[in-house]
Parts: C-alpha cells; sequence; structure tokens
C-alpha cells in the first residue's frame, strides 16, 4: 500500500512539473475559439465534463423546470456541442446551432429521428438571427461564454442570443473576471456577464438566478464555476 501510496504520488509530482511546459505549448498551438472546438469534436473529442453525469443532470432539472413553469413554446441554442446536453431537455420544438460544422453533423445524426429538433452551423449564410425560425420564446447559452476568447465573438455572441429570444434567455456562465483560466488554460476567458448584460440590454432584466449545485472547488471534475441567470424582456 506504501508503495501504491508512493507511485501516486510520484505521478502528481511529475504531472506538476510537467503542466508549465504543456499549457505553454497549448497555448501556442491555439488558433482561436472556433477552431479549437472544431478540433476538438473533428478528433472525437467531447463537450466535456459540464454536459455530462451529475452536471448535465443539474442543467437538464433546472432548465426542464423553468420551461414547463414558464410555458415555453420554442427553444434555440447557442453552443449545442455533440448534443449530450440536449438529449436530456424535454424541450418544445428546438433549434441547435454550434460553430463546429463537426458538431452539428454529430447531433443531425444522433437526432435524425426526432423532427422537433433542427441543428444548423453558426454563423453561416443558412442562420439569420431574430427572424423565424430563429427567433424563439426562450434562447440558450450554457457554458459557452467562458469559451469565447476573443472580444468580437464574445459580443457577437451576446447580442445574437438576446436578439433570438422572444420572451427569456437563460445564460449558464461564470460571472467574474477574477477567476483564473483552468490551471492557464487558452481557452478560457471569464468576464462579469450580469454587469456587460445590464449595460448592453437595458431592455432585459433578471428572471430568476440558479446558483450551482457544485460550486467552484478548483477541480473541474467535481465542481464549475458556472450559474444559471434567467433574464425576460421588459417591454414585452
Amino acid at each position: 500500500m506504501r508503495a501504491t501510496g508512493r507511485s501516486k504520488s510520484a505521478r502528481r509530482l511529475a504531472d506538476r512539473a510537467v503542466r508549465p511546459a504543456r499549457r505553454l505549448l497549448e497555448r501556442l498551438r491555439y488558433r482561436g475559439s472556433r477552431a479549437f472546438w472544431e478540433d476538438r469534436y473533428r478528433t472525437g473529442g467531447t463537450s466535456g465534463p459540464g454536459s455530462y453525469g451529475e452536471f448535465a443532470t443539474f442543467k437538464a432539472e433546472v432548465l426542464n423546470r423553468f420551461i414547463a413553469t414558464h410555458q415555453i413554446r420554442s427553444v434555440i441554442e447557442f453552443g449545442c456541442g455533440d448534443g449530450n446536453q440536449v438529449s436530456l431537455g424535454e424541450y418544445p420544438p428546438y433549434i441547435g446551432l454550434d460553430v463546429s460544422p463537426s458538431a452539428i453533423e454529430r447531433c443531425r445524426k444522433r437526432f435524425a429521428q426526432d423532427p422537433s429538433k433542427e441543428f444548423f452551423t453558426y454563423p453561416s449564410g443558412a442562420v439569420t438571427i431574430g427572424t423565424p425560425p430563429f427567433l424563439c420564446d426562450l434562447a440558450l447559452s450554457l457554458d459557452v461564454i467562458y469559451h469565447l476568447t476573443e472580444e468580437e465573438v464574445f459580443e457577437r455572441h451576446m447580442t445574437d442570443v438576446f436578439t433570438a429570444a422572444h420572451r427569456f434567455v437563460a445564460l449558464y456562465t461564470s460571472d467574474t473576471d477574477q477567476l483564473p483560466g483552468l490551471m492557464g488554460a487558452p481557452h478560457i476567458r471569464h468576464r462579469p456577464v450580469r454587469r456587460f448584460v445590464a449595460e448592453r440590454f437595458p431592455h432585459w432584466k433578471v428572471e430568476e438566478v440558479v446558483e450551482n449545485r457544485f460550486p467552484w472547488n478548483g477541480d473541474p471534475r467535481t465542481s464549475s464555476w458556472a450559474d444559471f441567470t434567467f433574464y425576460s424582456r421588459v417591454d414585452r
């Protein structure tokens, strides 16, 4: 048992030793948020731990309750990923958008027998945000915003999410510029999202905040820095 313990300790120390070099290599290879996610899905990667297991169950419970309570009739999601989170949703007619063509291809295959769901690469000429069918009761952005490292991409995403929403917006994200990235991961950037929304979208108000069931403890395998913020349109 002691030998096993030493072996585990040695592995942890070795990992800590190589981690800075690994993160430097990741930063050098990073080509932007869109390329990062297309490369990930094209090579068989998933949407990550936030869309699986207890994290996915928590998100689905919150969203399904909100959809039922507010009698949501249509949903559009920016960043549907590999579709695992979508599979847990009790959604009315649903449109999933993603920057990765490989992710969209996966979702179309996975839900080929479900006519209530459609998937589109975004942005693209086939998608006109704010006009039917890309105008829905509820617009979702789940575990996406802190992956938008470029300022112009972040601002377009936020504008399109609120433009695509007729009644409600649900953001599941961090809300601070103080949290570090994931050990220096180049694909993560935190922002004070609620302040941004208050300044840029004054016709929307916070309807509800749902804190994470697994608040951040420094370990992305067991915790998350994201909470739910639901917005409703003031002038509807």
